[in-house]
């Protein structure tokens, strides 16, 4: 069975708890507001849904219920490899089962048509000054594709229906995300590789053919399936899932949803961690004069660091309380296919110095590591040393989530969002401050 009928069969399955859910238990209290939650980005505050994602402070990010190591060693992997299909990976997201290889193939199939970007975008990223943002340029280039929208044609038809409008919107996805990785690839040829596009090959898998436009031999292919998987998804409440489903929230096409998405994505809170945790990790390599490292000299430099105010980069997490599995899995790739290389090395030794470090200074609610304080060493490791490109691989990762969530939000007759606002004269009032 195509994905598209699986997918249908589920949403006919899922309705009825969703209208169940508002309609008979639709006055249950959820969660209490705070006032320092209306000021610190309304963190912890529970007023959104998703079934595709879960950030379990102690398992890390469940995919569907599944998690990290469960996900790499269940879903179906090309011969000969470790890391999973992304095509499997996002059947997983969108229906919530393993899929068998006939579902992968399935997928790999649709996306193997769709590569290709018209010549309009091509235009339109050649048009930019070369010195522009590249998540600029990807930005623009998503955007410019919405006069391909099946969604948005449906609607100015006025055949858009409540019960259906997941339909087109599954088509638009299926449509955009493999041209994301061809849009991502183009502006790195383009924009630091001389002007020199590699066409998508559409025999090749998702991750593969993101390798092969790339212009980066094998084990890139790995590296880029391994990538997209672990950035997929992280819940619905981060800027650049939310950002997304806010969009789409007021029937916005995908092409507007991901544009935002990805512009939401851009903020140095956000989507730059990986790079700023590289350029803190070779700054200390160039003062260390990159000798090997001990742990005596990691030690003697993170202490430094510490006691001069600063933190250390890389390290800690808003919900996490153990090491992210994000980081395993890549610190587990590392190990068997670049052990020798000296960024990882720094890499690997203060994943044993910093958290008793970090337990000892007592300010840090979680000393582990988080998936930034990885991400960019292996990217430098194959050559991508274009820090600001490293936002542009994180978009492409994490559209495989937020489209998934997107298709949801329509199957299931999401409203658009619209929170309501107090003023500080409300809140003084509220918190008995007299004037």
């Amino acid at each position: 069975m195509a994905l598209k009928e699986v997918l249908a069969k589920k949403i006919d399955e899922w309705r009825p708890r969703v209208t169940k859910l508002v309609k008979e238990y639709g006055n249950v209290k959820v969660d209490e507001v705070t006032i320092r939650q209306l000021y610190g980005g309304m963190r912890g505050i529970k007023c959104l849904t998703t079934d595709i994602s879960y950030l379990d402070p102690y398992e890390g990010i469940r995919f569907r219920g599944y998690t990290i190591p469960e996900c790499l060693e269940k879903l179906p992997k090309p011969p000969g490899k470790d890391i999973p299909y992304d095509e499997g990976h996002f059947y997983l997201l969108l229906t919530g089962d393993i899929p068998t290889e006939e579902d992968v193939a399935d997928v790999k199939a649709e996306w193997s048509k769709r590569y290709r970007i018209p010549d309009y975008v091509k235009d339109i990223l050649r048009a930019f000054p070369r010195d522009t943002e590249a998540m600029t340029m990807f930005s623009a280039a998503v955007v410019s594709m919405q006069r391909e929208s099946k969604f948005f044609k449906t609607y100015q038809e006025g055949k858009l229906g409540k019960m259906t409008a997941w339909e087109p919107m599954y088509e638009d996805v299926m449509d955009l995300l493999p041209k994301m990785a061809t849009i991502g690839a183009y502006i790195y040829r383009i924009k630091y590789r001389n002007d020199t596009p590699i066409e998508p090959d559409p025999d090749l898998d998702f991750g593969s053919n993101f390798a092969y436009m790339m212009g980066i031999p094998e084990p890139y292919d790995e590296v880029s399936r391994l990538y997209f998987l672990l950035h997929s998804d992280h819940e619905s409440g981060n800027v650049s899932a939310h950002t997304g489903h806010l969009v789409a929230s007021g029937l916005a096409d995908i092409y507007y949803s991901i544009s935002a998405m990805i512009d939401g994505l851009a903020g140095p809170l956000h989507g730059l961690a990986n790079q700023e945790t590289l350029k803190w990790i070779q700054k200390m390599m160039e003062d260390m004069n990159y000798q090997e490292p001990t742990k005596e000299a990691l030690e003697k430099y993170c202490w430094d660091l510490l006691n001069s105010g600063q933190v250390i980069p890389g390290y800690g997490h808003a919900v996490l309380r153990k090491t992210d599995p994000r980081y395993m899995a890549q610190r587990e790739y590392c190990l068997k296919h670049l052990p020798d290389d000296l960024t990882f090395k720094y890499v690997s030794m203060l994943f044993e110095v910093v958290p008793p470090i970090l337990q000892k200074h007592g300010k840090a609610k979680n000393p582990w590591p988080n998936v930034d304080a990885h991400s960019g060493c292996i990217q430098w490791h194959y050559g991508v040393r274009e820090y600001n490109f490293y936002t542009c691989l994180f978009s492409i990762g994490r559209s495989l989530g937020v489209c998934a969530n997107i298709i949801w939000d329509r199957a299931v007759g999401q409203a658009i969002e619209r929170p309501k606002s107090l003023t500080t004269d409300m809140l003084e009032e509220i918190a008995g401050i007299k004037k």
